[in-house]
């Protein structure tokens, strides 16, 4: 099945001027969904685009309608550009991934009501949330990136102020 027939496998239903992205067909864990859109890179976020690197953004058209979940049952991979299953996923599901998986710092910041257990609560990006919480969940190769880097200032900054 090619990408462009796999992107038709997905609906997007309104509501209350609330959007979702629902499947039209079963997934199994580790199933390539479909592809992320890539043809229009920015280097600024806006509320259509994932992060797909240090100071790059795309626009993902008909995945700006995915919602964030504490609990995800996709997974953005940046580094292969897809969307995948996490889990087995039913037919008629809403799909969902975990924002912070791919934003460092959201342009729009907002409280999660999604109920896990694990909920994070406030949804900001990876920056501000405990390794604890981040270890738990799928990262990009951008955001363990940005993560190094942070620990490194952190633990330079530290040693400076020992001085």
């Amino acid at each position: 099945m090619t990408t462009t027939l796999t992107m038709e496998k997905l609906s997007i239903k309104t509501e209350n001027k609330f959007r979702t992205l629902i499947t039209k067909q079963n997934y199994k864990k580790g199933e390539v969904i479909c592809a992320i859109p890539s043809e229009d890179v920015r280097d600024k976020p806006n509320r259509y685009t994932v992060q797909i690197g240090h100071e790059k953004h795309t626009h993902v058209g008909k995945l700006a309608a995915l919602n964030h979940s504490c609990d995800p049952n996709v997974i953005l991979d940046t580094e292969n550009m897809e969307m995948v299953a996490a889990r087995d996923i039913e037919k008629g599901e809403e799909l969902y991934f975990f924002y912070p998986s791919t934003e460092w710092q959201m342009d729009a910041p907002f409280i999660c009501l999604c109920g896990s257990a694990n909920c994070i609560n406030v949804v900001a990006g990876a920056r501000f949330l405990p390794l604890s919480t981040l270890e738990r969940h799928y990262l990009n190769p951008h955001i363990r990136e940005m993560m190094i880097e942070l620990l490194n200032n952190t633990q330079h900054n530290l040693e400076k102020i020992k001085e």
